[in-house]
């Protein structure tokens, strides 16, 4: 296994955002010293490591320097050099508008319900995406996401040619079973929808995917590890926090289990 220097890059789903401690700057970028890149670092023992992820981070900040609420963070990228051993991307999710996507379907699911629509569509979300004015954005958005992360992912081996990089995956953030996640989300989320976001979060793991793959990376599956441990899970149990999430953690984002749950994902590819 590699044993550094490591370079982390990301978005809030790899910076733990919320989770104390938070450490490192800009403050904005709301890194936690126990997300799963702190982890990996750790279980290699790794001394010589930088985590450079950042809340909100799209492909374009890997390039390009981000700004946030509490400070700028430098181009993601410029972390590496000719030295760097090992990198972990796991970033995507904002180009997709994956979290949009979401926060869409409560907006259709409570529209279907006033406008009296529930009965004629369960997946009113579904159909604002493939029929209404929503039409082919996730494809689009996606297939865009896409080409940049390939970009991103060239450029990373032509400043870390020596490096072995690894694109991590996004965990499951529901589960199969809609009816598991009424209690968690009532009616905010029509059941035929949560089927469809969890459809599209595959969609996004195998672009990473793939990606990955034609971009000479390995791609470290999260989603697999996570299942049984989603959102509608028991406190105890979930590694992504429902959308009224515990104390100290964040709406939608992986608590301080589900960092420990991706470290162990990525450990294991390693290893």
């Amino acid at each position: 296994m590699p044993a550094g220097p490591y370079v982390a890059l990301g978005d809030s789903y790899t910076s733990g955002l919320r989770i104390q401690p938070q450490v490192g700057v800009p403050a904005g970028c709301a890194r936690s010293g126990v997300n799963y890149p702190s982890l990996v670092a750790r279980g290699l023992e790794v001394t010589d490591f930088t985590d450079v992820s950042c809340s909100g981070a799209r492909t374009t900040d890997l390039t390009a320097a981000q700004r946030t609420d509490d400070g700028t963070n430098p181009p993601q990228l410029d972390a590496l050099t000719p030295a760097t051993r090992l990198v972990t991307v796991g970033i995507g999710g904002n180009d997709a508008g994956f979290l949009d996507v979401l926060g869409r379907c409560a907006v259709e699911s409570l529209r279907s319900g006033l406008l009296g629509e529930r009965a004629a569509s369960d997946a009113p979300c579904r159909a604002y995406y493939t029929e209404g004015a929503g039409r082919g954005e996730v494809k689009r958005r996606l297939d865009a996401a896409g080409e940049r992360l390939a970009s991103a992912l060239g450029e990373i081996r032509r400043r870390a040619p020596q490096a072995r990089v690894l694109v991590v995956g996004y965990p499951a953030l529901l589960p199969g079973d809609p009816a598991r996640c009424t209690a968690v989300l009532g009616d905010g989320v029509a059941a035929g929808d949560v089927l469809f976001v969890g459809e599209q979060e595959r969609e996004l793991n195998a672009m990473l995917s793939a990606r990955a793959a034609a971009g000479g990376a390995v791609y470290v599956d999260t989603w697999a590890a996570s299942q049984g441990h989603d959102m509608c899970a028991g406190e105890a149990e979930r590694w992504v926090e429902p959308p009224q999430p515990a104390a100290g953690a964040a709406p939608v984002h992986p608590n301080a289990r589900g960092q420990e749950g991706m470290a162990g994902a990525v450990l294991a590819r390693l290893r």
